[in-house]
């Protein structure tokens, strides 16, 4: 009964020894007699008891490493404290075993020397604008010197820049100074457009206006051409009648006693608003008008001989 108990117990270590299942996106190495032998993928495996042991369990994963913060010394000789993360994945589980004692520790040390190093080169101004820059230039230092261990670092991410508090100060300052500038500078912007805007609708106006009174000025003159016109059309119809009245029997002896009867009317009327009476040098030619109208009024006359 006892030799099959320990048959049994010598048995389950066999099979615990023996039969290995790998998780998925893990990775075993195995070594032979202390020597690197193969590695085991997701699944069932098989490893020989007491020749061959799982030497080392690596995750696949990408695997967030956060960086401790430090404090970086900028080229305008500025504190700066610094906290990130690396995200990195184990690529080559072999080299993740062999080629660094501690690999984890290894990247976040070398993580936080190039840091400093890209820091370094930088003014204060700039650390806050090239972040990006400054993960990159991380990223890339730290993939190359990776790959001996087996490890890619995907990226890098700065989480928090933080200066003395003096400086926080100063900076804080700035962005007001900078505000009140910028609002400065609307305000006189506002102003500026609005004196434009004025002078353009004052200048609008006039333009306007100047142009009612043109149109009016050549309305009224197109009136007065046209009245004008008319007068002269009727003056000229007149004229036309007048002389074909002339052209007709009597009618040179009409217009002689028209003239005279105007100039018989024209001297009275001389006589009644004047003082003073204005004599003709030429009686005769007077006398000899009223007696030509006279005359002709006598020959208008009927039954006159």
């Amino acid at each position: 009964m006892e030799i099959a108990l320990v048959l049994a117990v010598i048995a389950g270590i066999f099979i615990y020894r023996t039969f290995k299942i790998v998780p998925q996106q893990h990775a075993w190495v195995v070594e032979r007699l202390g020597k690197f032998d193969r590695t085991l993928t997701p699944g069932l495996k098989f490893v020989v008891p007491f020749i061959e042991r799982v030497a080392y369990k690596h995750s696949l994963k990408e695997v967030p490493l956060d960086v401790p913060s430090q404090v970086c010394i900028t080229k305008d000789n500025t504190q700066l404290q610094v906290d990130g993360i690396i995200y990195f994945q184990v690529t080559d589980p072999m080299r993740a075993s062999y080629g660094s004692s501690n690999y984890i520790l290894a990247i976040t040390q070398l993580a936080q020397t190039l840091l400093r190093s890209v820091i370094g080169k930088m003014e204060l101004d700039k650390t806050f604008e090239e972040r990006d820059a400054i993960n990159a230039s991380v990223v890339s230092a730290l993939d190359d010197a990776a790959a001996n261990w087996g490890v890619k670092v995907l990226r890098y991410e700065i989480k928090d820049l933080t200066p003395p508090a003096a400086i926080l100060h100063s900076m804080q300052a700035q962005i007001t100074a900078e505000r009140e500038k910028r609002a400065l500078i609307a305000a006189s912007e506002g102003r500026k457009q609005e004196q434009i805007n004025i002078a353009t609708g004052e200048r609008e106006a006039s333009i306007a206006r100047s142009e009612g009174e043109r149109q009016a000025e050549i309305n009224k003159a197109q009136g007065e051409a046209a009245a004008i016109t008319a007068v002269a059309d009727a003056t000229a119809d007149a004229i036309r009648k007048i002389a074909a009245a002339i052209q007709s029997p009597g009618g040179e002896q009409a217009v002689q006693l028209k003239v005279a009867e105007k100039a018989v009317e024209a001297y009275g009327q001389l006589a009644q608003k004047n003082n003073t009476m204005i004599v003709p040098g030429n009686m005769g030619e007077v006398s000899a008008l009223i007696g030509t109208a006279m005359a002709l009024l006598k020959g208008k006359t009927p039954g006159a001989s």
